[in-house]
């Protein structure tokens, strides 16, 4: 049973109930699955006090949970939440050494249309 001060983890759901971070997930291989697994444990266990190479801030509320498999690059797009919550809202695999602006615009649209869901004013 959950601590009520555990952090506890969230994935972005679009309208229709369907989670691109999850459906990102299962399209990975089998190791990498299990490997985003641990890091995402480790992320909810560290929760604000996680660090690099683990995460790194992009900008504004914005992180990334940075996770290399079999010689790829993957990223997960998260923000905190009240009630401690962490709510991830994007994954991709990274091929170029900056990520890119789209990635991060996709990421920033879903943060921007979850916090509307729960706070329409």
């Amino acid at each position: 049973m959950p601590n009520e001060i555990d952090w506890v983890i969230e994935f972005y759901l679009r309208d229709d109930g369907s989670s691109p971070v999850r459906e990102f997930l299962e399209s990975l291989g089998d190791k990498t699955q299990a490997r985003f697994l641990v890091s995402i444990e480790q992320l909810r266990a560290r929760n604000i006090q996680a660090r690099e190479p683990l995460v790194k801030h992009i900008e504004g509320k914005l992180w990334e949970l940075r996770r290399t498999s079999d010689g790829n690059i993957y990223r997960l797009f998260y923000f905190f939440f009240t009630g401690r919550r962490i709510v991830f809202v994007h994954g991709f695999q990274k091929k170029t050494g900056k990520t890119p602006k789209h990635e991060i615009d996709i990421a920033k649209a879903r943060m921007k249309d979850y916090l509307a869901r729960r706070d329409p004013d």
